[in-house]
């Protein structure tokens, strides 16, 4: 009975990726509690791992040499290093790395002669996805480091939004949101999810952090967060689409990458950005 198979491998699927998170909840809890040199450590083997996982996205296409892709690793490690000890909530990059990171990735550009080997847009390439991966990592250990409520708020949004978006959509979801970029999302499950994300984001944030915060401003900037978190995790699934992967990896069973999984949490990071000073 192939109706029944479906349900069956389904609840297989469900169940890997309970066991899945319960394993990686069982890792990053204690990390998180602890904080200090065990979670920037940790925070730092998770950037490398995301990088791996960009660069064999890249290799769907084209293979980059292992030099530059040496020194991928290498600015990875400089720029979350160079953050890794403030204790303010200010992110901060030195004009030196920047400038070193666009002269080692745009140079070798002249040596290698073949554009097949290594071009100008593989270059830019690595310029985008380290400092993307490397301001959005350095700003999970600065939040960390300044107040450890601050960063379970940042991740509470997009956790409780995308569960929230799974089981709206699953259960009342018809209309697609962007079929052609993620077939499965749905604009009943984006309601349901920011819904969610905004009530125990706004919840947590007045009676943990702060409730003198005006109401509406903080209902606000979790409705913001929680929509930037869902778009982009679309982002991701664009950049999937493009090189044709359907995960990043499979280091996670059932839920695919560490890029897969911190999809939503990167973008919340980089939102709060924009409300460093008042939150």
């Amino acid at each position: 009975n192939i109706p029944n198979v479906i349900v069956d491998l389904e609840v297989l699927i469900m169940k890997k990726r309970i066991i899945s998170a319960i394993i990686a909840l069982a890792i990053i809890i204690p990390l998180i509690a602890v904080g200090g040199t065990a979670f920037n450590i940790g925070v730092y083997i998770i950037a490398i791992i995301a990088l791996k996982e960009f660069l064999d996205t890249k290799s769907t296409k084209k293979q980059l040499p292992i030099f530059i892709q040496l020194i991928a690793y290498i600015f990875i490690t400089v720029i979350i290093m160079a953050n890794s000890k403030d204790i303010s909530n200010v992110f901060t990059l030195d004009y030196r790395i920047l400038s070193a990171l666009f002269m080692a990735f745009l140079i070798p550009t002249v040596f290698y002669h073949e554009r097949s080997k290594y071009s100008i847009n593989d270059a830019f390439f690595l310029i985008g996805a380290l400092l993307f991966l490397g301001i959005s990592m350095s700003l999970l250990i600065l939040v960390r480091s300044v107040d450890l409520n601050l960063l379970i708020f940042l991740l509470l949004i997009p956790m409780v939004t995308d569960i929230f978006a799974y089981i709206t959509g699953m259960l009342i979801g018809k209309h697609k949101l962007l079929e052609e970029i993620s077939p499965k999302k749905t604009v009943e499950g984006m309601i349901g999810g920011t819904l969610m994300g905004v009530f125990v984001g706004a919840m947590f944030h007045h009676t943990v952090i702060d409730p003198t915060f005006p109401k509406l401003e903080i209902l606000a900037i979790c409705m913001f967060l929680s929509l930037l978190g869902q778009y982009g995790d679309l982002v991701f699934s664009a950049i999937k689409r493009y090189f044709g992967k359907k995960d990043f990896s499979s280091l996670i069973p059932g839920h695919g990458g560490i890029l897969d999984r911190l999809d939503s949490i990167i973008f919340v990071l980089l939102g709060f950005m924009f409300f460093i000073t008042i939150l």
